[in-house]
């Protein structure tokens, strides 16, 4: 075996063998989500009793974004909060371990004051001694217990702070400490209190305990301050994120703290697994099936690609600590579209490989020039989608990061098996002998000479109803095209005689139409089951659960109203992410093809998809979710790999043919690669179709959007991104 080949090999068994170590077994390396595996599930009341009526009206409102931020900043993917009645927030958070640091950082007040130390032993003794002025405060220091008389008054406060971040003193002990960035103002004020108090003593006060209270030996301009305090770096990390991201406008108490099962319900992660199985089986039989030997060495590479991806979640805290490694269904469905592009890139390569032995070539000539071919397709198709992610990522939240992250290391990963191991198992075959003269495929799409352009008008027409329709339809819907995850609804909790059986309560929330429901157990006790349902149909599902359940003994525990799961900071977080990454993508794609009216139109159809997509949700009267965001996620992402790759091959056909028009180029680029196209999404939807069909009730919005969106990902790369260009284009070749 020639060196080169050796080194490959070398290289791919050591790559294989570090992730499938990081991938297995999957419950110590993977932390699952709350909607996969649950977690610590607190309700906490916000004390509102010494607040103005002004300051009540917006204070649990405040507090609860306030605690979104703090979770964020703790490295927590994914909770769920929620408002809970008049004064309750509801926090779930998976993976957290240490639950006595994570109720810390979520109910610390946060209140920052600087106060000015009175130097005067004989009032500190009548202090002591219980005889204290109504202007001044008797303190004790965190470190050593030193008793400090402080002016009652504070200088400043900590609502002037922009920044604090864990930095190390310069000492020997290089012990952590928090360094304060002021505004403007507040520097301001900080500079005239340092120089007007040179030498006195400034206590640096906490929730009303000092940290430190240092002597100021000079006036300090810049604006920073330092917090001392023999922290550890968590505990200093901690009181970073808590001065950083703002003060709880009042306190806050622990009412009720438990472990709470999935939010999907077992039932259904169980419904989905099997499912996305069958799915995976049809896809690994039809690629073996079609394309015999080079559909078994892409199947070797499917498989490897699921490895590497698990493996990556394992290695990635390892890597980069500050990025979290939890799955979540957002997760699973970057997954699902890493694998669907990478069967996009083994099928790319095989019809490449096709094409140039019918060409003539010799099976090696074929094999290095098909690779070589669809390697700019896949490379340009993958970077493309890779930027949307980073971006994504960058300006996302919640599902959108966890979605972003999977998606990264499955895009990765695809890349290298479809493009280095495939290629590899190929020439190790060829070295061999085990593949002569021929590599035998099926083909039983053929390549047609349909003249797409000509028909645009009709189909602008018929995208322009179909769209028009849907969003006629979420809009007279209003609130009702909604989810739970959106408008809030209702939080019954019941208790049973023993464990309900999940999927017996979903066939008696089917028979009284409630769709929307959302099943969790707790795991201390799994007879006590928690029912979010948009509407109020306590009276009604309680009257029918016990008709149906008679010897449960069925008790209400809890009837309250919830806020929404996806808040205004979440949708905010969301659409921001999703315009920069639209942004990424035009501006790649257009200095990729050198041409701005390319890179408009591909974000077009896939603005055109989701829309698609969207509607039929609303006229099919299903209700709009998180993973229905999850699925838009997954449809542009598909949306825009498709018709990267109908471009990559007009600019190949652009170079070998220079006499054809643009308009008798895209209609040869997109016929060239229609075989492509279909047998991909054929594929794709496999997986698709099986979620649908046995995924359960949790997982039919989620399935039947993906569904849509991948027809019409085909169409509109087909009869809508196609014309557009052209029609930009104008009269230019």
């Amino acid at each position: 075996m020639e060196k080169r080949l050796l080194y490959k090999v070398i290289l791919i068994l050591g790559v294989i063998g570090l992730f499938a170590y990081y991938a297995f077994p999957l419950h110590k390396r993977i932390n699952l989500g709350l909607d996969l595996k649950g977690g610590m599930h607190l309700v906490l009341r916000v004390d509102t009793s010494r607040l103005s009526k002004e300051a009540k009206l917006d204070a649990v409102d405040r507090a609860l974004e306030v605690i979104r931020n703090r979770i964020d900043e703790f490295g927590v993917r994914e909770p769920s909060i929620q408002r809970q009645g008049e004064e309750g927030i509801i926090v779930q958070l998976p993976g957290v371990t240490d639950r006595d640091r994570a109720i810390e950082l979520i109910g610390r007040t946060a209140l920052l004051e600087f106060k000015l130390v009175k130097a005067e032993p004989e009032k500190l003794k009548e202090a002591l001694a219980g005889n204290i002025s109504d202007s001044l405060e008797l303190k004790y220091t965190q470190d050593d217990n030193e008793p400090l008389l402080l002016q009652k008054e504070a200088l400043l406060t900590g609502d002037t702070l922009v920044n604090a971040a864990v930095r190390f003193d310069q000492s020997q002990f290089n012990e952590p400490l928090v360094s304060l960035q002021f505004n403007s103002q507040g520097a301001k004020k900080f500079a005239e209190v340092t120089a007007e108090n040179v030498g006195e003593r400034l206590a640096i006060v906490l929730d009303g305990k000092v940290q430190s209270a240092p002597r100021i030996r000079e006036a300090i301009p810049s604006g920073e301050a330092i917090i001392t305090g023999r922290f550890s770096i968590d505990e200093a990390r901690d009181l970073a994120i808590v001065l950083r991201v703002g003060a709880l406008p009042a306190p806050m108490y622990v009412e009720e703290e438990r472990t709470v099962g999935p939010l999907l319900g077992q039932d259904s992660i169980n419904s989905g697994v099997r499912a996305s199985l069958y799915g995976s089986i049809m896809v690994i039989i039809f690629m073996a099936v079609y394309y015999l030997m080079a559909g078994l060495v892409a199947d070797i590479a499917l498989v490897l690609n699921l490895v590497l991806i698990l493996g990556g979640l394992g290695i990635l805290p390892v890597l980069f600590p500050g990025i979290s490694a939890t799955l979540t269904l957002p997760g699973i469905a970057g997954i699902v579209l890493s694998l669907g592009m990478a069967v996009d890139a083994n099928v790319l390569i095989n019809e490449r490989i096709r094409e140039e032995i019918n060409a003539g070539k010799n099976l090696a000539g074929a094999i290095s020039s098909g690779y070589s071919r669809a390697f700019t397709a896949i490379f340009d198709s993958n970077l493309t989608t890779l930027i949307a992610a980073f971006l994504l990522f960058q300006f996302g939240t919640g599902p959108i990061r966890g979605f972003a992250v999977t998606l990264t290391i499955g895009l990765l990963a695809s890349m290298f098996t479809a493009i280095v191991v495939t290629r590899t198992i190929m020439e190790l075959f060829l070295k061999f002998g085990i593949l002569k003269k021929t590599l035998p495929m099926m083909h039983i799409i053929k390549t047609p000479k349909f003249d797409y352009i000509s028909k645009r008008k009709i189909f602008y027409f018929i995208s322009i109803v179909i769209i028009s329709l849907g969003l006629f339809s979420l809009f007279s819907r209003g609130k009702q095209s909604f989810g739970i995850d959106f408008v809030g609804g209702q939080l019954q909790e019941y208790s049973f005689k023993t464990a309900p059986d999940l999927d017996l309560v979903r066939r008696t929330l089917k028979e009284l139409d409630i769709n929307d429901a959302s099943l969790q157990q707790f795991k201390e006790n799994p007879h006590i089951l928690l029912v979010r349902t948009i509407k109020d149909k306590s009276e009604v599902l309680t009257k029918k659960l016990i008709e149906d359940f008679p010897d449960e003994d069925i008790q209400i525990l809890r009837i309250e109203r919830v806020g929404p799961i996806a808040g205004k900071h979440l949708q905010a977080k969301a659409l921001y992410a999703l315009l920069w990454s639209l942004v990424g993508i035009l501006v790649y794609v257009a200095f990729r093809f050198r041409h701005f009216n390319f890179a408009l139109a591909g974000v077009i159809a896939l603005f055109h998809d989701v829309l698609i997509a969207l509607g039929f949700l609303a006229m099919t009267g299903r209700q709009i979710d998180l993973l229905s965001i999850t699925a838009f996620l997954t449809i542009a992402g598909y949306s825009i790999n498709d018709t990267i790759v109908i471009y990559d091959r007009v600019r190949e056909n652009s170079r070998l043919v220079r006499k054809k028009s643009l308009y008798e180029l895209i209609n040869l680029s997109v016929n060239q690669t229609l075989s492509r196209t279909i047998l991909t999404t054929v594929l794709t939807l496999f997986v698709v179709i099986a979620i649908l069909i046995y995924g359960g009730e949790v997982l039919s919005n989620f399935a039947f959007t993906l569904l849509v969106g991948f027809i019409s990902g085909v169409y509109s790369t087909v009869y809508i991104v196609s014309p557009l260009v052209l029609a930009w284009q104008g009269k230019k070749k």
